[in-house]
Parts: structure tokens; sequence; C-alpha cells
């Protein structure tokens, strides 16, 4: 197995690659790869490498040799499927690695919205404390999330490592039922049409893959249908929020606040509604929910067990 692994700096400096090293017969490493770069990178090798890096019909079409495209996250997006599946290219990625950190990455933005830290940090920071008659501050509204309900759309692993961790702060758990999805019991907790969850949810966080259905499955509609002091948590694909509505409903009070760790374009080049310095109780982090390092090695050496069973398998069948 020849294998090129075309953007290795995205998994962070200073990540051991010793498992994929020894999964191959030959890798090469590239920090980034540029698109312009990316078939002259790919000639001669039977494996591609790749976290973000488009691969399209063309490359696939410009290097014949290419047999595995092996994707170093969860989400296929950056692959043209239907094109790798038509050149006989078989395409792998990684799941389960951040169940633990992502689960810890939503509580965090939860509790934080829900104590209001940033505000009251902002404050101590820039004095308001200092000033106060009294010996704490209070003006910044915080809720207990004990006994609140908290709405889960996307039970899969992720959505259930979060429902553990709620039920350990005393937290009711209800689940969306997502386009197409049917309504019923899963663990003992009640799944019901997004219709009727979001006007009763207190905390609504989503875990659900990014596709045609699910694109904006939270717009203008259904941040109306929450209530006004709701806390609206999105850890898993830019594009299931409509940014603009969000921003819209914050600026006007009508949510009560919301934390994301994904955007729909990453990153935000050309900017972004929920980067407007005037928005209330938004705290937007960089895509960096699963980028514990216990996870990104993780990832590693899921991806080099991956690529031992295909040289297992395919390799040795063929040769």
């Amino acid at each position: 197995m020849n294998a090129a692994f075309l953007d290795a700096l995205s998994l962070g400096e200073g990540m051991d690659l010793g498992p994929i090293r020894r999964a191959v017969d030959n890798l090469t490493c590239y920090d980034g790869t540029e698109p312009a770069d990316i078939i002259a990178r790919l000639q001669g090798m039977d494996t591609a490498i790749v976290n973000k890096v488009n691969l399209t019909r063309e490359h696939f079409e410009a290097c014949p040799e290419l047999k595995v495209i092996a994707v170093v996250a969860t989400g296929l997006n950056n692959i043209d499927l239907d094109a790798a599946q038509q050149h006989g290219i078989q395409v792998m990625n990684v799941a389960g690695y951040g169940r633990g950190t992502v689960a810890q990455h939503t509580m965090a933005l939860m509790l934080a919205l829900a104590t209001r830290l940033l505000d009251y940090h902002r404050d101590v920071q820039t004095g308001v404390w200092a000033k106060s008659p009294y010996f704490c501050l209070m003006h910044h509204p915080i809720v207990e999330l004990e006994g609140r309900t908290l709405g889960i759309v996307g039970y899969g692993d992720l959505g259930q490592a979060v429902a553990e961790r709620a039920r350990a702060f005393g937290m009711n758990i209800v689940l969306g039922a997502r386009p197409g999805q049917p309504a019923g019991t899963v663990d003992g907790y009640p799944r019901i049409p997004l219709a009727d969850l979001l006007p009763q949810v207190d905390v609504l966080s989503l875990h659900c893959l990014l596709t045609p259905d699910t694109h904006h499955l939270i717009g203008a509609p259904e941040l109306a249908q929450m209530k006004a002091d709701a806390l609206l948590i999105n850890t898993s694909r830019g594009g299931l929020v409509d940014e603009q509505a969000l921003a819209d409903a914050l600026r006007a009070g009508q949510l009560g606040g919301a934390g994301f760790d994904v955007l729909t374009e990453e990153p935000p080049v050309n900017g972004n509604p929920l980067l407007a310095g005037d928005l209330p109780n938004l705290i937007v982090t960089p895509h960096s929910a699963w980028a514990s390092r216990e996870a990104r090695q993780r990832i590693i050496e899921i991806t080099a067990g991956n690529l031992r069973n295909v040289r297992d398998t395919v390799y040795t069948r063929n040769n």
C-alpha cells in the first residue's frame, strides 16, 4: 500500500502517526494540500488519507491506481461518493472517536449559557464587579439545569453520551424525531415529532448529520415555536440551523441563548450572521468540540485499523 496523507496537520501538531505508518508500506505526509496539487500528489498512490481535502470525479479519473480513501473524520461531505463507487474506490471513515469530548463540549456550552459564565467573567475583567455596591453581581439571569427539559435531535452515539451527562445534572430527556423517523420510545425516552418537541424544551441540542432533509432543520418557524428563554446547542454540523434566523431571534430576545461549535462555512472567511458583535448570550467555538488530544490520537488508531483491514482483505485477495 502506497498512501498519501494530504492534510496531516489538520489533526494538529505533535500527533503520533506511527500506527498509520505501520499499517501501510509507504506513507507520504503533507501538512496540507491545495486543490491544484491533489492530482500530482496522488499519482502512483493507491491510498489517499484526507480530513477536509475535497476529492472529486476529476481526481479519480486522473489517478486510476487509487483504490482506497481513508477519511480521518466521520463526515464524508468532502468526497464524491457516487464517483468513488463508480471508480471502484473504497471509502472509509472514522466513527466513535469523539464521544467523550463532544459530549463534554456540549455540556460546557450548555452550562456556560445557563450560568452566563462569559458575561460574568467579562464583568469581572472590565471592573463592573469592582464598582458594585454589593458583594455579588446578579444582573445576568442564571437558570438551573436540574429539572429542565433537554431535547435531543440525533440520538446516535453522541446524542446518547449527552443524554447520559444531562441526566447526571437532573435534566429530563426528550428525543426529537428527524424527518422520516417514527415517533415512539427509545431507551425509555419519548421520541416525538419536532413540532411537538420544540415548545416544551428548555434546551435543544443537535447531534444529527447534515443531509438535504436536515438542512435548516431549525429555521425561523421552528425558533418561533421555542420558549423565549430556551437555549439552542449545535455541536453537529453547520447548516442544520438557519444562522440568519437565529441571529434575528437572539437580537429580538426570542431565544435565551445559543452555543455553536459549527458554522455553515468553516473557517468563516466570508463572515457569518452569528459573528455579529451585538448578539446576546451567544457562544461560538471554532469547530473544536472533537479536538481533545485523546480523540485525535484515537482517530489515528482507528484509521490504522481500517487500513490494516483493507490490506488484509482487499489487497491480499487481489494479489
